[in-house]
């Protein structure tokens, strides 16, 4: 039986939802491997086992010594949603120590998690998506322009963030200094994107070496004004729609594009696509390369929708670690 570790927890204000993800994948293929939660905040990396003793990971091996045991680990899951997990700073870390990994390699990873860095990458592939202007912390701010340029409503959201962390909608002119300084809270770069009207769709898929999974689309109908942390995580805040209520050529059409997108950028193991559609026109909007995997999250239900079990879902990309 394969030893893994599923890393989780991170050092964003995604940690909580992160550690259910980890605690959620662990409970789901606990029968098919030996399983260890590895908590990692800062400069602190443990394992709690059963009697809740604590027990530090050696970070020079990513190893942990139990009871004069060392146990070494056949690959890691990874479960962190924001740093470092999702950013491409574990990844190198993985790639240094040779242990393989779930998900996109370090490059992909850090590409993928800097929202601006990403969506210049897709622009050269004419992928369409909302105008957005990329504002570094202590730049000076021409309100003026930005409105002039973008319009109103705007959004304006951390640059390297996710969960709607620092996110806000811009209505009127006075409310853009209050939402840049709400999302410098969360990164020292911000995006500030125009406002696409439409409905929002998300596209999970499975990326391996021997398997592409497109999963039923999703449409995200938020009752708040949009589909911020509480709508997120909060029952009742929100409609997941799975599978959307679309024609079945623009179901095919986002499917593809989600599929398209998530090669162009390298991605592989579980992710997921979000879009906006204006009229007939799905406008990328970003993409999730640690995608939650709590109850509540978009990516359970659309494997439950396509017939996938999760402890299939989950060792299938594990097991193409190892092909």
């Amino acid at each position: 039986m394969k030893t893994i570790a599923i890393v989780a927890g991170g050092d964003s204000s995604e940690y909580q939802i992160s550690v259910k993800s980890g605690n959620s994948v662990a409970g789901i293929i606990s029968s098919l491997y030996r399983v260890y939660l590895i908590i990692i905040r800062d400069t602190n990396w443990y394992w709690e086992d059963p009697k809740g003793r604590y027990h530090s990971v050696d970070k020079n091996n990513f190893t942990l010594i139990v009871d004069d045991r060392t146990i070494r680990f056949d690959a890691v899951f990874i479960a962190i949603h924001g740093k470092p997990g999702e950013n491409g700073m574990l990844q190198g870390y993985f790639d240094m120590l040779q242990i393989p990994y779930t998900g996109c390699n370090a490059f992909c990873s850090a590409l993928t998690f800097n929202k601006h860095a990403c969506k210049l990458f897709l622009k050269e592939y004419k992928i369409a998506m909302a105008e957005s202007i990329l504002v570094r912390k202590d730049e000076q701010i021409d309100n003026d322009f930005i409105i002039n340029r973008l319009g109103l409503p705007c959004f304006v959201k951390p640059n390297d963030s996710g969960s709607s962390f620092g996110v806000s909608k811009v209505s009127k002119a006075g409310e853009l200094a209050g939402a840049v300084s709400e999302a410098f809270r969360e990164s020292d770069e911000i995006l500030i994107e125009s406002f696409m009207q439409g409905r929002e769709l998300a596209c999970g898929l499975v990326k391996t070496d021997t398997r592409k999974i497109i999963f039923p689309v999703t449409e995200i109908i938020s009752k708040n004004e949009f589909f911020d942390f509480e709508a997120k995580y909060t029952p009742g805040k929100s409609d997941e729609i799975t599978p959307a209520d679309l024609p079945e050529k623009q179901t095919d059409e986002i499917r593809n594009l989600g599929s398209r997108i998530a090669d162009l950028l390298g991605c592989r193991g579980i992710v997921r696509v979000d879009f906006i559609i204006t009229g007939n026109k799905p406008l990328f909007l970003e993409i999730n390369t640690v995608p939650g995997m709590t109850e509540e999250s978009i990516i359970p239900k659309q494997a439950a929708a396509a017939g996938i079990p999760l402890k299939d879902l989950y060792s299938m990309v594990i097991e193409d670690l190892f092909v």
